[in-house]
């Protein structure tokens, strides 16, 4: 799973990638470390929307302020953890949420009085608006006041303005054994609590909801419609507390009285301290979790065949048009297309009008406009071709008209030289090492290989110069060079074309991978 990427912006792709990521985050921070050391403390995360109150709320279970709260938002970008001190040794380490680096907080006594964030935090302070560069951080506080076995977790917002601190909101909620939703009395109908109250149905995780801030003379309804909201949704069996609005949460600097609080405390002790209903809340949230990946794997496999797929039919057309493009050029060639317009012009007044360079220039330059048209027009099918497949082109390298031109320019030009080089090896071997000689072979035989029936003569000046046997060894030599060039510069274009989406290396191994550990994960269950 680990190796299964969705890199092509198909439909579907950034869902796939979301959830691909939600699952590894699920997995190393929760999973395993749950099924390693089920005896580790339940860690309950306190989540929610934008002001719910949960940094307050962590404050005020704890007794005193060991998270940052106010009026600002967001105010938690630092995620804070508390737990009771014969409990650090567990989340010291990277057993849990293994990507956050550790900032630690000596403990403090309760009578130690507010949370200074410019003394307690002085090493965190620099963490509370990180660069994106700068490795995400987990500050851990300890606490007598909380119970052996139970750490809280405060998150950032999960509707954050700052997309990092989204993220990181749900990378830690799914490292919960148990999710602490806090919403307030006005937006307990808002699109983002409900989200995370599907999600956690959706995994049976361990939960428990908060309904915040709730004024005294309107609780009776707003707990019946949230009751009915939490019943209609599947959710009536869910612990729901509510926390009437006081003037201590106004700005969030304030404690809640104990009582505000104490059914909650209540609750997650109990939680933490009974064994069984510890028991209970564990294997709940580790079975809900195992269970979601029988609906979440087949998704990502899905999406990886998806992604193969389009990978395949692209560079597939890829490689078609530029095969063709091949055999259009070798058709051309053979049918005397490369003797037209400034080539032919310099052939027929060859050699009173024109020299054996300016006609080898004139014919190189045919090749190299034949090349770059096959060049273009493969592009051009390939465009056609795949206009279903927008995203798959664009992982394809762009076109690039004016650098092909001038890349098709040296190899041919280098396929020149090596013309010019056999020609000369022909002469020196016929010992006819005249003035020019081998200039005017070089040029002949260019002709000859590219000039079709219109060219007729060159071979036979050939032949009359070296005998038949010679002329026909010269001959096989540069059409061999020749058609070695029209290959080589058309794969060339074609490689440069497909490159990028083949290093993305997207083979059908992710999705067979995916489908194999759900049938392992079934014949395990």
């Amino acid at each position: 799973m680990d190796a299964a990427r969705f890199p092509l912006s198909l439909p579907g792709a950034a869902r796939a990638r979301r959830n691909r990521a939600e699952l590894l985050a699920q997995l190393d921070d929760y999973l395993v470390p749950r099924l390693c050391a089920p005896e580790a403390p339940l860690l309950a995360v306190v989540g929610g929307s934008t002001g719910a109150g949960k940094s307050t709320l962590v404050n005020s279970l704890v007794g005193r302020r060991v998270t940052e709260a106010g009026v600002l938002r967001p105010t938690t970008r630092t995620p804070v953890l508390v737990c009771h001190p014969d409990d650090h040794h567990w989340f010291a380490g990277p057993r849990v949420l293994p990507r956050l680096r550790r900032v630690w907080v000596p403990a403090q006594d309760g009578a130690a009085g507010a949370y200074d964030p410019e003394a307690a935090d002085d090493e965190a302070a620099a963490l509370l608006e990180p660069d994106d560069d700068e490795p995400l951080a987990l500050r851990i506080e300890t606490d007598r006041a909380l119970p052996r076995g139970l750490a809280l977790l405060d998150a950032p917002d999960i509707d954050s303005l700052v997309a990092r601190n989204r993220d990181l909101a749900a990378a830690l909620i799914c490292a919960a054994d148990i999710w602490v939703l806090v919403t307030t009395a006005t937006r307990y109908a808002d699109a983002v609590p409900w989200h995370l109250l599907r999600t956690a149905k959706e995994y049976d995780v361990t939960l428990v909801t908060v309904l915040d801030r709730v004024p005294h003379q309107v609780a009776v309804e707003v707990s019946r419609q949230y009751d009915a909201l939490l019943e209609h949704a599947g959710l009536g069996d869910v612990p729901r507390f509510t926390i009437p609005e006081l003037p201590e949460s106004a700005d969030g600097n304030g404690l809640l009285p104990a009582t505000a609080v104490a059914g909650l405390r209540a609750w997650l002790a109990q939680r933490a301290e009974d064994p069984a209903a510890r028991t209970v809340a564990t294997a709940r949230t580790a079975r809900g979790v195992l269970s979601s990946l029988g609906s979440r794997l087949p998704g990502l496999a899905g999406a990886a065949a998806v992604q193969h797929a389009a990978a395949v039919r692209t560079l597939q057309r890829v490689e078609d048009a530029y095969g063709r493009s091949v055999e259009r050029v070798r058709r051309e060639v053979a049918a005397g297309e490369a003797l037209a317009g400034d080539a032919l012009t310099h052939w027929r007044g060859y050699p009173h009008d024109s020299t054996p360079d300016e006609l080898l220039t004139a014919l190189t330059g045919s090749v190299v406009a034949l090349l770059s048209c096959a060049a273009d027009a493969a592009d051009e099918e390939i465009a056609t071709a795949s206009a279903g497949d927008p995203a798959a082109v664009a992982a394809l390298a762009p076109r690039d008209p004016d650098g092909m031109r001038a890349r098709v320019g040296v190899a041919v030009r280098r396929w020149r030289r090596c013309l010019e080089e056999i020609a000369e090896e022909e002469v020196r071997a016929a010992e006819r090492d005249r003035g020019g000689e081998s200039e005017r072979t070089a040029a002949l035989l260019a002709a000859e290989l590219l000039g079709g029936r219109r060219a007729g003569a060159a071979g036979e000046k050939l032949a009359g110069a070296y005998g038949a046997q010679r002329a026909l060894r010269l001959r096989d030599r540069g059409g061999q060079l020749l058609d070695d060039c029209l290959e080589r510069v058309l794969e060339a274009e074609r490689d440069r074309r497909a490159t990028p989406l083949e290093a993305l290396e997207m083979t059908p191994d992710h999705q067979v991978e995916l489908i194999a550990a759900l049938s392992l994960l079934q014949k395990e269950r």
